[in-house]
C-alpha cells in the first residue's frame, strides 16, 4: 500500500503519513487503530519483537509481523503452488523433529 493510499483510507494527506513514517509526528491510538484497520492487521502487528509488549516473557509468534507477512505471501499464490510449499513445509517439521546421526566425520546423514 502506497503512502497516499493509506491517507486516503485514513482520511489524512499522505504528508502526514511520511510524518508518521519518518517519526516526525507522533501516532495516537485512535490513529493508530485507523492505521491497522485501514491494513487488515491488529494494532499488536505494530509491537511485534517488543519485550513485554504483551506483558509475558515470551512473544506470541500468531502475532509477529513475520507470521502476517508470510500468510498474505502464501493466499497470493495459485492453489497447486500453495499445496505444494504446505507439503514441504510439513516434510521440513517432520525431518527437524528426526534425530540425526553423524557419520564417522561427525556430518549429519539422514535418519533411515
Amino acid at each position: 500500500m502506497t503512502q497516499q493510499n493509506l491517507a486516503e483510507a485514513i482520511g489524512i494527506r499522505f504528508q502526514q503519513v511520511q510524518k508518521y513514517e519518518s517519526g516526525a509526528n507522533r501516532i495516537s491510538a485512535a490513529r493508530l487503530w485507523e492505521i491497522a484497520r485501514a491494513l487488515g492487521v491488529p494494532i499488536s502487528f505494530f509491537y511485534g519483537g517488543m519485550d513485554g509488549a504483551r506483558g509475558e516473557g515470551a512473544e506470541d509468534p500468531m502475532d509477529a509481523k513475520e507470521t502476517y507477512e508470510l500468510v498474505r505471501a502464501y493466499y497470493g499464490m495459485a492453489n497447486a503452488p500453495r499445496r505444494e510449499l504446505l507439503g514441504l513445509i510439513q516434510a521440513l517439521n517432520v525431518a527437524a523433529a528426526e534425530p540425526a546421526t553423524t557419520n564417522a566425520e561427525g556430518i549429519a546423514a539422514p535418519a533411515e
